[in-house]
């Protein structure tokens, strides 16, 4: 048994011809490896996505997209690509006279006022061009190009007009001025002076048209809006931060933030609100190509994804079962896919008279492509509502809305 066991030992202490390896590692292993007992495989799957979201929101975007826009898509990939651009939404509540006069100096100014500048000139012209032609020629007659497109315009821009408040003021740059806005600085009173946002986020909110005494609903609201409704704990969270940075107290205090879920504030107050804004969860086009972070295009929300049409009609419908006759309503998401956008509208038309024998006029808003053409990129194709396009002399958006009207 002692002579079994010596020769056992000495199997075991004998090394491989021509190896050099030490006793407990895997012949033909690398320089260095350890024992196989302390070797393990890298879980690849398991510590990191193999496709990034970003990459798999560009390849569905670069397939659907391209389709959807043709020619524009290589140019609208590149400004989604690139730094967005903002607009500086000026606090009313902040004692900051001061802030448009220095925006102005560093060539920043209010989109909405020239818009508004941009209306009267074309009422004017359209006038000294009625009264010239009437002297020569009487009415209707000899107008040329222009004197005829000033009165198109001027006839389009009354609606507009009138939905602009004078108070609401979003100073941004010039097309091609990528410059940024400095960070907001509080008055005497801790109040941020003006609100960094995206400045096509402001278009919804004029197309809403919202009236003093009128009573608004804003069903999924986002950091931005000073009265809202959202699910989500985190949002509203925003929300109150936002209030707190912008509002004096004894306005917050006559604020009501809840967190319903969107689908079912008909059954809360249905039928009840002047003005609803439904800007609803999408694929958010810019952040999808941009960030990792809370992707949508994340393999594990695959069907969240696949739902979303889905959802924004429930809380359409929600939004219009919540105003009441004669109410508008707007609706609105920044992405650029007719499935989200013109698709849900026409289906909310068919859902909302099939099922609860309410009519909706679509409201015409193509004045707003022509008012603000200097200030945004807009896709003349759109079949319902309009859309604002990125674009690198003017990289704001995407940015979808459409007004309907109950009757």
């Amino acid at each position: 048994m002692a002579a079994l066991g010596g020769r056992a030992a000495a199997a075991l202490l004998r090394r491989a011809p021509g190896t050099g390896a030490a006793p407990g590692v895997v012949p033909g292993a690398a320089p260095g490896a350890g024992p196989r007992r302390h070797r393990h495989k890298e879980k690849w799957a398991a510590t990191a996505p193999r496709i990034p979201s970003t990459r798999l929101a560009l390849h569905h975007f670069d397939t659907s997209y391209s389709l959807h826009l043709g020619a524009l898509w290589p140019s609208v990939r590149a400004g989604l690509l690139c730094e967005q651009k903002y607009g500086a939404l000026l606090n009313n509540f902040a004692a900051a006279d001061h802030v448009p006069e220095e925006l102005e100096l560093l060539n920043a100014t209010d989109f909405i006022s020239e818009a508004l500048q941009k209306v009267q000139q074309w009422q004017r012209g359209a006038a000294v061009g009625e009264v010239a032609t009437g002297c020569q020629e009487g009415p209707g007659e000899g107008r040329t190009g222009m004197q005829a497109e000033m009165v198109a315009q001027a006839e389009r821009s009354p609606p507009l007009c009138m939905s602009i408040s004078s108070k609401i003021k979003c100073c941004t740059f010039p097309r091609g001025d990528i410059t940024r806005f400095c960070p907001a600085r509080p008055d005497g009173l801790g109040l941020l002076d003006y609100y960094l946002m995206d400045a096509a986020s402001l278009l919804p909110v004029l197309a809403l048209d919202v009236q003093p005494d009128d009573f608004v609903l804003d069903l999924c609201a986002a950091p931005g809006h000073l009265a809202a409704n959202d699910v989500s704990v985190s949002r509203t969270k925003r929300l109150y931060q936002i209030l707190q940075s912008y509002v004096p107290k004894e306005v917050r205090d006559t604020v009501s933030v809840t967190s319903y879920d969107g689908r079912d504030w008909d059954q809360v107050k249905g039928g009840t609100f002047h003005k609803v804004l439904v800007d609803v969860p999408c694929t958010t086009d810019r952040h999808s190509a941009m960030e990792e972070d809370n992707n949508i295009f994340h393999k594990r929300r695959t069907k969240e994804r696949q739902m979303l049409p889905m959802l924004q009609l429930q809380l359409l419908m929600a939004g219009i079962l919540a105003a009441r006759p004669g109410g508008a309503v707007v609706y609105s998401t920044c992405s650029l896919s007719p499935l989200q956008n013109e698709c849900v509208v026409e289906r909310a038309l068919d859902v909302a008279q099939a099922h609860f024998n309410i009519s909706l006029h679509l409201e015409d808003l193509s004045h707003f492509r022509t008012l603000f053409q200097d200030t945004f990129s807009f896709f003349s194709e759109c079949r319902l509502g309009e859309l604002v396009l990125p674009h690198l002399t003017a990289n704001f958006g995407p940015m979808y809305f459409c007004k309907l009207r109950r009757e």
